[in-house]
């Protein structure tokens, strides 16, 4: 299984779910299996259901076990799949978000700036929204917004400049070209992980991934039962400000949701008040670790 994904805070993620082991248990990103193996590591009568839009990922697992199901969806679908299942309530979800270490590294599914390919970025390969059909489609206003909020550039318009310049006279295909066309603008020691910001937001946009995201919480909201938790590792100064906001104040804004005479209060008790993040050793051995934040929330 490592050699597929090294999951991300494991042990600081399945402490944080606080597991029942008699409980129902939702994986909403299976990956490599990792947090889903913790789980029914920890669980004799309960269950682990888990979701990934990627059949790639769900034809490489290693879990052989009655109590683990895996349904090949995008954790928007949470509540349709588990209606499939007869399942009502849950007692805990966690949300490894991002990409896998797996899909990074398999060069024809273009996620990283160093392969070999076609422009591609999708999860679900069966998707119709490329990242080359954004790359040549996309407005200029378009770009900007999208390099400013997923990528964290303050001056956006000098890689979107090279863009358009580029596209008017060939396609963009390949990430060697895009690579080409980052590389007039992002330089300097620090270029491979601007470079990676570039390739992050667009990803991001591809899979909408904020969307889903928003979606995968107030699912969980419905559906978790009293005392539930959910457990969210983030990669991203956007995502990671949803999910605070919403443990925080039940909602996607930075301040409550409003009555007529008071605030209404959250429904989450936040067992996180700051997010947990990865320790030197992990990041040494996982890279990918260096950006994730943990959040924990426990629903009243």
């Amino acid at each position: 299984m490592k050699s597929f994904h090294n999951p991300v805070l494991l042990n600081e993620s399945i402490e944080g779910l606080n597991i029942n082991e008699n409980g129902i248990y939702v994986d909403a990103t299976f990956g490599g299996g990792g947090h889903s193996l913790a789980i029914v590591n920890k669980i004799k009568l309960g269950k682990v259901i888990a979701f990934d839009q990627d059949i790639d990922a769900i034809s490489r697992n290693e879990i052989n076990d009655k109590r683990l199901t895996i349904l090949n969806q995008n954790f928007k679908y949470l509540k349709n799949g588990l209606d499939s299942l007869g399942v009502k309530k849950i007692d805990g979800l966690i949300a490894d978000l991002g990409i896998s270490s797996h899909q990074l590294d398999t060069d024809h599914r273009g996620f990283s700036f160093n392969a070999n390919s076609d422009l591609d970025m999708r999860m679900n390969q069966k998707s119709s929204v490329c990242a080359k059909q954004i790359i040549n489609n996309y407005k200029a206003e378009e770009l900007n917004k999208l390099f400013s909020e997923y990528a964290d550039f303050k001056n956006p318009k000098n890689i979107t400049s090279h863009i358009l310049e580029r596209r008017i006279i060939k396609e963009i295909k390949t990430i060697k070209e895009f690579t080409e066309i980052l590389s007039k603008t992002l330089r300097g020691p620090k270029k491979n992980q601007l470079l990676a910001r570039a390739y992050q937001a667009i990803r991001i946009e591809v899979n909408k991934e904020i969307e889903c995201l928003k979606e995968l919480l107030l699912c969980g909201l419905k559906l978790l039962k009293p005392k539930g938790r959910i457990v969210v590792i983030s990669y991203h100064s956007v995502e990671d400000r949803i999910v605070k906001n919403f443990f925080r104040y039940g909602g996607f804004n930075s301040f409550p949701q409003s009555g007529i005479y008071k605030n209404e209060p959250s429904p989450f008790s936040v067992i996180t008040k700051k997010p947990i993040k990865a320790c030197i050793k992990e990041i040494e051995i996982n890279n990918r670790a260096r950006s994730a934040r943990l959040r924990i929330a426990q629903l009243k």
